[in-house]
């Protein structure tokens, strides 16, 4: 069992405040933070455009789709300003709805193809769901969103004897565990979310349980992928950010399921259109 040795700092929305990029008369799109997206798949293809749509959302100057055919229609139907060509990003995002890299079918096969883009250009990289496999072999700061299940498997593949069970009844202990092991920051999901990165481990305050519904966790990686693209150049000289930054989009994704629900079940797809409103209380608390 292991035991946290970290500070772990309760996170507000005065900590999330300063992670919140505001743009200058001096941007344009480009300096604002190009995001690199190798999400979705045939089997799973809201995951595309839930991941892009929130990305959007959040505040950045480009999203960077890198498709399979099937997908590209449903990602610009509804974000038509996401470009679909390759070219350079300042981070990637990668997994969210992908299958896992074993008995692949044809376009799931392309789709880890295109993950390697991410290890030839490297940048600051988010790994969700399929892509959480790559965890320790980037050369880049590297975040991974897991809950449960999936750190077990990739403590397990380490050769750490976990389980689900074991890790959802100590988070904090769990998370701090595997960023030493792993080498990337770890924002384990759950009832509880947590944070740990770099001599710094972060708590988040309870979420509704009525975020527990599919296609949450893709906004949450698309929410998390923005903010790092906006964040990028000050990550090299300042490791701890990129821990402050899954933290503070682990809060957006909980403030916009509360603004969402009212006390009531909600989609992912509304849980994206208040992503916004968010953002807004936390930038400007005495207006809202």
């Amino acid at each position: 069992m292991p035991t946290p040795t970290a500070q772990w700092i309760s996170w507000t929305a005065a900590d999330a405040n300063p992670c919140i990029r505001l743009p200058q008369a001096s941007d344009h799109k480009y300096t604002r933070g190009v995001l690199g997206v190798v999400t979705g798949s045939p089997q799973y293809p809201g995951a595309a455009v839930l991941s892009t749509a929130a990305a959007l959302a959040t505040g950045l100057g480009m999203v960077r789709f890198y498709p399979v055919a099937e997908l590209a229609a449903l990602v610009l139907q509804r974000s038509p300003e996401v470009v679909i060509a390759p070219g350079r990003v300042n981070a990637w995002l990668l997994g969210s709805g992908v299958a896992s890299p074993s008995g692949l079918s044809i376009s799931n096969w392309w789709r880890h193809r295109q993950m390697k883009v991410a290890q030839l250009q490297p940048a600051p990289t988010v790994l969700d769901a399929g892509a959480l496999y790559l965890a320790g072999t980037l050369n880049a700061p590297t975040l991974i969103t897991p809950h449960a299940g999936e750190l077990t498997t990739l403590l397990t593949a380490r050769g750490v004897t976990t389980s689900a069970q074991a890790i959802a009844a100590e988070p904090h202990a769990w998370a701090v565990r595997a960023q030493k092991v792993l080498g990337v920051t770890v924002l384990l999901k759950g009832s509880l979310t947590v944070v740990a990165g770099p001599g710094i481990a972060i708590t988040l305050p309870l979420a509704t349980p009525w975020l527990a519904t599919a296609g949450t966790g893709d906004v949450l990686a698309g929410i998390v992928g923005a903010l790092v693209a906006g964040h990028h150049a000050e990550l090299d000289s300042n490791p701890a950010l990129l821990a402050r930054l899954a933290a503070t989009g682990a809060y957006l994704h909980a403030s916009a399921a509360a603004i969402a629900s009212r006390g009531a079940p909600l989609t992912a797809l509304q849980l994206t259109a208040e992503v916004g409103t968010a953002i807004r209380r936390v930038l400007y608390p005495t207006s809202t």
